[in-house]
């Protein structure tokens, strides 16, 4: 390879690693928001080109104190910062007898040792994100530091061994550095290293360094980017007189990286050592690396970090979009196995479900109404690639796979363009009106022998004292509850519940009947797939069968819930006991084929990752092309606050705002033509968040509800019930009318009134320990 890239031009290295770069990093661009902790400055190497170690007698003392860190760590949280990068010296100990002085007095038996406190107090007292560049120290230096850290770092520089740069450098023998790349990968860490250019190495110097570097990775898979550096001279040092590398060379180098190592892993080149970053990113650059809103560049300390806003505005005119990200890149986010399993929670807290930063504080189902509001959409000319998705869909294409990728990935910029075009297609759809349903939510019983671990309703053997009492409604209880309902003017009750071990599935026969004997008008839309499955299966009755008793005795539509994420693997992790994915559609399916309807639900913001959302849509999809069955599409963000599975560190916290409004508005795209409704789950959104979403592709506020329980079990704080006046206020917000429909979204009244709430029957409690006994139940 070596050999085959020098004859290259420079233009023609470039050209090749700009578009690798862009196959696999489209337009994101990401930087890390730091602060920078130098520990200690001092060290006992002695480089020909370092300003960053200096002699104690320019110190004030040897190491930052651990409430400096504190202080530094505080303020930087407060800025918005992540990581807490860790540059120090290599065994100052070993030279300087101030150093082991101060170790002694906290002690501490090395700068390893001492540095692994300070990142345990930033990481546990502050909630930043440690990532240590502790040089070349060996594999138990390692181990230790990275129980407190989520990503480490060592520069190679160079494998030349004769460089007078590092003459008086034992630190930088070449094969030391490499025995430490490989010692993190058999460790598996999350590791940054790279190459320094212009310090008396050859173009092949470089290339060979980074062919080292990509063997380390074949073996280990652990290199999370490629810093690409370029040396530049500083006063008082050995090299203050050599001439940096030229732009040829640095761009060259930078080519060559992208060129030689595996795609996935990143290439950072510091935006405060060139004038022009647009030179990186035409370079194959993907990454500028830590920017720091507080503190300066230690080790380069008379460049100054570019103004962020700035530089944002940059990206956006040549059509990239600047990303904040964790220091541990996101690609390693999640694999569990990368991390002490003390900091994985942490690491989860922090990403969205690209395994980027989360672009704020909002979280489905949380109190803040604090959510930035859209603006126009700047036009630019880099935005192809969307323009030919939307020019598909406006002429009856369907969005495929790869066209879904593109949407779920968009940001920024282009996040407005998706939602633009997804209000545009809403008002194809349907028009201008708001709909909603008058409705009641009757959860009959929150006992369960299925183990969903986001599920924070249900009750188990294991929690039959948290999250209340358990409870069983009677048949009576339900009437009541129906009666109530009808008596507010609702057209709809919607009923589910846990999988109680003595259910079988004449319960679920007894439950329509006791609605409809009830209140006779009331459309019975109840019973996930999940008890469906289990009623049918209990009575050893094909499901065709089963699902024409629960029509004959007044069931019409069915909910998705159960759906979750219609993909095993997710569903493996949340929720393994459960039906799999092909029988939640083979029931919807089947619903179908008997005349009832039924609804496309999605909960997302969990574990998953984007490409899981896509084959949801696209299975459920399939399966609305054959049976035109589906009457709307419901995403449902993760309410994390009360889930097992957050509790457990197991979890991301719910779905970003970005996620959220992309997924109504992608469902509007990806459905287009098959689906006319997009559902605004306000329970778990908010008003505000709902009234975002009527303008991002969705055109319904769901049912009044009168009683919502597993949201608020989970620990939404948005409320269990909204009046007629709430939703025509969020739609009014809009400039936009509320009619009042039915379940199958007919219109029933374009001038809706609000009707007083009756006092709500109370399940009634059981007062005495509940026995489970298995889940098929007493027979």
């Amino acid at each position: 390879m070596s050999e085959d890239l020098s004859k290259l031009t420079t233009d023609e290295l470039t050209h090749e690693a700009r578009l690798r770069r862009g196959r696999h990093y489209g337009s994101v661009v990401t930087y890390s928001p730091k602060a920078f902790f130098p520990l200690t400055m001092l060290c006992r190497d002695r480089c020909g080109y370092c300003t960053f170690a200096k002699a104690p007698a320019k110190l004030t003392s040897p190491y930052m104190s651990l409430d400096e860190v504190r202080a530094l760590a505080i303020s930087a949280k407060e800025l918005g910062c992540i990581e807490a990068l860790f540059t120090l010296g290599e065994a100052p100990e070993d030279r300087y007898s101030s150093a082991r002085t101060f170790l002694d007095q906290v002690e501490q038996p090395s700068t390893v040792a001492y540095l692994h406190a300070a990142m345990n107090l930033v990481l546990n007292e502050v909630g930043l994100l440690p990532h240590p560049n502790a040089g070349a120290i060996s594999r138990d230096d390692l181990a230790l530091l990275r129980t407190a850290s989520v990503s480490q770092g060592m520069m190679i520089e160079s494998l030349r061994s004769d460089l007078r740069a590092h003459d008086r450098a034992p630190d930088k023998d070449p094969q030391r550095r490499l025995a430490t790349l490989d010692f993190a990968g058999e460790l598996a860490i999350p590791f940054t290293t790279g190459i320094l250019i212009g310090i008396g190495e050859t173009e092949d110097d470089r290339i060979n360094a980074l062919e080292a570097i990509a063997a380390s990775h074949r073996r280990y898979g652990h290199i999370q980017e490629v810093i690409v550096q370029n040396f530049l001279p500083k006063a008082g040092t050995a090299m203050a007189k050599a001439s940096p590398p030229s732009t040829d060379e640095f761009v060259r180098a930078i080519a060559c990286a992208r060129l030689i190592l595996p795609p996935e892993v990143s290439i950072q080149a510091p935006p405060n050592l060139i004038d022009d970053t647009l030179i990186l990113l035409n370079s194959g650059v993907d990454d500028l690396g830590g920017i720091s809103p507080l503190t300066i560049d230690h080790v380069n300390p008379e460049r100054p970090w570019p103004h962020l806003e700035t530089l944002r505005t940059q990206m956006l005119h040549h059509g990239y979009e600047l990303t904040p990200r964790l220091p541990v890149h996101a690609q390693f986010t999640s694999q569990p196995r990368f991390f002490d399993e003390r900091v994985y929670p942490l690491v989860l807290q922090a990403i969205d479900a690209s395994g980027l930063a989360r672009e704020d504080a909002w979280v489905s189902g949380g109190a803040t109404d604090h959510m930035a509001e859209r603006s126009h959409a700047i036009t630019t000319g880099f935005d192809a690639d969307l323009e030919e998705i939307f020019s598909g869909v406006e002429s009856g294409q369907l969005a495929e796979e790869k066209e879904l990728e593109i949407l779920f990935a968009a940001r920024g910029n282009r996040l407005l363009k998706v939602l633009e075009f997804a209000d545009h297609l809403r008002t194809r759809a349907v028009g201008d009106r708001v709909t909603f349903v008058m409705n009641r939510n009757i959860n009959y019983t929150n006992i369960c022998t299925f183990k969903c671990r986001f599920c924070a309703f249900s009750k188990g053997p294991l929690s039959l004292n948290l999250r209340g009492n358990p409870y069983l409604l009677s048949q009576e209880e339900i009437a009541d509850k129906v009666r109530e309902a009808r008596e507010v003017g609702a057209t709809e009750v919607c009923l589910q519940g846990g999988i109680h071990p003595s259910f079988d599935g004449h319960f679920y026969l007894e439950v329509v009947k006791s609605v409809k004997a009830a209140v006779p008008e009331m459309h019975v839309h109840a019973f996930s797939a999940l008890e469906i499955w289990e009623g049918s299966r209990r009575l050893s009755l094909g499901l065709e069968e089963y699902l024409t008793l629960l029509k004959d005795a007044g069931l019409r539509t069915l909910p998705g819930t159960a759906a979750e994420i219609l993909d095993d693997s997710v569903r493996s992790i949340i929720c393994p006991d459960k039906i799999s994915s092909s029988q939640w559609l083979e029931v919807h399916e089947t619903a179908h084929e008997v005349g009832l309807r039924s609804n496309i639900t999605i909960m997302f913001g969990s574990v998953e990752q984007p490409k899981s959302w896509i084959q949801h849509i696209l299975t459920t999809r399939s399966v609305q092309q054959r049976t035109h069955g589906f009457t709307e599409f419901v995403p449902l963000p993760f309410v994390h606050m009360a889930s097992p599975i957050y509790l457990q560190g197991r979890s991301r916290k719910g779905p970003t705002l970005r996620e959220s409004l992309l997924m109504h508005a992608v469902g509007r795209i990806a459905y287009f033509s098959l689906i006319d409704n997009v559902q605004a789950s306000w329970v778990k959104m908010g008003p505000e968040g709902a009234r975002q979403l009527l303008q991002c592709g969705a055109n319904d506020l769901g049912g009044t509800l009168m009683e919502e329980n597993i949201s608020h079990a989970a620990g939404s704080e948005h409320g269990r019930a909204l009046g007629v006046a709430d939703l025509k206020e969020i739609a009014s917000s809009i400039g936009r009318p509320l009619h009042q429909r039915n379940t199958l979204y007919e219109i029933l009244s374009t001038t809706p009134t609000d009707q007083p709430s009756p006092p709500l029957a109370q399940p009634q409690s059981t007062s005495q320990p509940v026995t489970l006994i298995g889940r098929h139940g007493n027979r």
